[in-house]
């Protein structure tokens, strides 16, 4: 925990050095969620995930994704996912940009004390754009993504949660001047609310943070998920 915490305050501090020197455009959006998960046995689950997204102060639409995936459970603390997405990305001609993402995920999570939980989250992801039409859609672009989340479980039905999370640029053809760096951070609060043992909705609040990029923005969304979860 202690080498989280010095890279999320490292991040934080680099963060409001480049915000004195650079133009930051605001925006707000929203962020629309449905999940579907079927657990195959104690070990393996299928995800299935749609989400829809409107920026522009929510008058336009952003994008579009489909996942579709597998996670195995190492341990009751330790699971891994391997998740592939398609998007659908508006463009400002307003054409479409498709792209095809693979993510690599690894997530813990530790209870302590009473009804706190802490959970970490590592995804590495790839992605091609517009393959088939771009040139550099051909070489693929690599980031590494951070989440940490604290949870507080309020009641049986009731939970709350507060998170954050920094996206590192592993290689990116078309952003050379963030390679390398942390160049994204987003703080999230939410709740989430069990109707019943097969169906969770939630809602929270995201601000998003861009550095070390030309034309960096600042977006606040605010996000609705509804879960399904259910057994062969």
């Amino acid at each position: 925990m202690k080498f989280y915490s010095l890279v999320i305050a490292c991040v934080f501090f680099t963060q409001i050095i480049n915000a004195k020197t650079t133009k930051v455009y605001p925006d707000a959006g929203s962020w629309n969620t449905f999940n579907i998960d079927l657990v195959l046995n104690k070990k393996w689950t299928l995800v299935f995930t749609e989400e829809l997204r409107f920026r522009e102060n929510y008058s336009r639409l952003n994008l579009f994704y489909t996942n579709i995936g597998a996670e195995y459970k190492v341990n009751k603390y330790i699971r891994l996912g391997l998740i592939y997405r398609w998007i659908n990305k508006f463009l400002d001609d307003n054409s479409f940009s498709f792209r095809n993402r693979l993510m690599l995920d690894v997530n813990a999570k530790v209870p302590f004390k009473d009804k706190w939980s802490v959970s970490y989250r590592h995804r590495l992801q790839t992605e091609y754009r517009d393959l088939l039409v771009d040139e550099n859609g051909k070489i693929a672009e690599w980031y590494s993504r951070n989440r940490v989340e604290f949870s507080y479980q309020i009641n049986e039905r009731l939970g709350a949660a507060l998170g954050a999370e920094f996206r590192y640029q592993i290689y990116n053809r078309r952003f050379e001047n963030s390679q390398g760096q942390w160049h994204r951070m987003r703080f999230q609060g939410g709740v989430d609310y069990k109707v019943n043992n097969n169906n969770k909705v939630g809602a929270y609040y995201l601000i998003q943070r861009e550095f070390n990029i030309d034309q960096p923005q600042r977006i606040f969304i605010t996000g609705l998920e509804y879960s399904h979860r259910f057994k062969l």
